[in-house]
């Protein structure tokens, strides 16, 4: 792990050597912890699949929750997401700054499934923060950027506790001093008819409340299937087709969602084969997985049979996404 000290209020940093390997670690999919001011985030190319699984196995995360893309630009975020009035009122109050805000995402953005965990919405920030807005600029891709410590463990304000928690798994750790807001962005949903809080932080509910000129709605409680955005539970992409887990042969009229080699009997009339990884690789598996479930839903096989996901690792977050597309639902 490299380690670069920058002075936040000073801006020569952006013309030096180090900020260069910076934009080539973000491009090449390396991890790399960055200074924000709300706490430091552990970014990586929100384009690219295998970064953000990178991003999953180095938090520990138990499962594929939404990450947030941090954008240069209030311009740049009408490229991902859809803005309404609403959004363009927030934005032009609190951005940049230490709000999120979850819209529809555009069919045409980049930002990949994994990094959205296969959900029809993106959730969007442009920080206050500099250097995260550089690195998204020179790079030209948003920055998906949680919390930069272990899942489960105190998020990381100062570099030193952000060395001790991710160290092994960073290329670089820029470090600015302690962060000064020190909790997460406010995380407000507006894909639906009412604005709603769906995570408190760094901009009060009463300010955001002021700027809309409406109150914020409670997030619903009444579905546990997964998180809309990082802190909360609700609806999630589920395929139309029915799942199957831990299959050991593919029945008639079956499409597979294979893991590894060989494939069970059965497979050679499957609907439709989407493989996660054949070398049983489960940070390719992971990269892959909205993907190829959305392949295997568009096949138009009533039933997907999944072939067994050691839950080892990357595993657990693997299997934990499929067993909540494969509940039962209404």
């Amino acid at each position: 792990m490299r380690r670069w000290r920058i002075d936040p209020q000073e801006t020569g940093w952006r013309d030096t050597p180090e900020f260069e390997a910076a934009v080539a670690d973000i491009l090449a999919g390396r991890l790399v912890a960055v200074p924000t001011e709300t706490v430091y985030g552990l970014a990586a190319d929100a384009t690219n699949p295998l970064a953000c699984a990178a991003i999953y196995a180095a938090k520990g995360r138990p499962s594929f929750n939404p990450l947030i893309a941090h954008v240069a630009s209030t311009e740049q975020a009408h490229r991902h997401g859809i803005l309404d009035e609403r959004a363009r009122r927030l934005a032009g109050a609190f951005w940049p700054g230490p709000l999120t805000m979850v819209v529809a995402k555009r069919p045409d953005s980049p930002v990949c499934d994994l990094a959205t965990a296969g959900l029809e919405t993106i959730a969007l920030r442009v920080p206050a923060a500099a250097i995260m807005r550089e690195l998204s600029s020179a790079s030209g891709r948003p920055i998906a950027a949680p919390s930069a410590n272990r899942s489960g463990r105190i998020s990381g304000t100062t570099a030193d506790a952000v060395a001790g928690d991710l160290g092994e798994h960073l290329a670089l750790l820029i470090d600015a001093g302690p962060t000064p807001v020190g909790v997460e962005s406010t995380i407000v949903g507006l894909a639906g008819e009412r604005p709603t809080l769906l995570r408190p932080g760094g901009v009060s509910r009463a300010e955001i409340e002021a700027a809309l000129g409406e109150a914020l709605a409670a997030p619903s409680l009444s579905c546990e299937t997964a998180p809309e955005a990082p802190g909360m539970l609700t609806s999630h992409y589920a395929p139309r087709a029915g799942m199957r887990l831990n299959a050991e042969r593919v029945e008639p009229g079956e499409a597979l969602l294979a893991f590894g080699t060989p494939l069970p009997p059965g497979s050679e009339r499957a609907a439709a084969v989407v493989q996660l990884s054949e070398d049983g690789d489960l940070r390719q598996a992971a990269a892959h997985l909205f993907t190829a479930m959305r392949r295997l839903d568009a096949s138009g096989a009533e039933r997907i049979a999944v072939m067994p996901v050691p839950e080892t690792g990357l595993g657990e977050a693997i299997n934990d996404r499929l067993r909540r597309a494969a509940a039962p639902r209404d």
